[in-house]
């Protein structure tokens, strides 16, 4: 299957924290830039509706060779459960959902090629398309892992030191 086929993409790992903690920890897009290897930063675009359904944020993109910006729609808020964007309202659907596990937490980053995504590509690069669409989908591929990881990391240390205060 070549990358250009691939349209959507989840891996999960379990981290030794609440759903609840969990959940408030990714719903808050200001700290994505402390785990997402190619987002450096996100900002609410009305801070009164932060965090909800219908609420619009935007993220700071950088890789070597170039950097962007991009508007999403939170489309689902559920706390303990799942928090999900999707990039320009209706290009690429990126979620995390969460769910109990024997020792904490399943934490699962799902990512999606909407077909208006594609469409958006092909209009804008033509016969270049499935260039841009392999190598977004290769950030995705990639970035996950490494951003799941970091999460882990950063909501562990939390969970050990609510432990500790207790």
């Amino acid at each position: 299957m070549s990358l250009t086929s691939i349209r959507q993409h989840q891996e999960s790992v379990t981290v030794q924290a609440s759903a609840q903690t969990l959940y408030d920890l990714v719903s808050d897009i200001t700290r994505t830039g402390e785990w997402s290897p190619v987002c450096t930063s996100c900002w609410w675009d009305d801070e009164v509706n932060a965090g909800q359904v219908g609420a619009w944020f935007t993220g700071r993109n950088e890789l070597p060779h170039r950097s962007w910006e991009t508007r999403s729609l939170v489309v689902a808020a559920e706390r303990g459960r799942e928090f999900v964007w999707v990039v320009g309202g209706s290009l690429v659907r990126w979620g995390f959902t969460l769910t109990p596990a024997e020792t904490g937490t399943t934490l699962s980053e799902s990512w999606e090629f909407l077909p208006s995504g594609i469409a958006m590509f092909e209009e804008k690069f033509a016969e270049m398309a499935y260039v841009q669409i392999t190598d977004r989908t290769q950030q995705a591929l990639d970035g996950i892992p490494k951003t799941l990881a970091a999460i882990k990391r950063i909501a562990e240390s939390i969970a050990a030191s609510e432990v500790d205060r207790s």
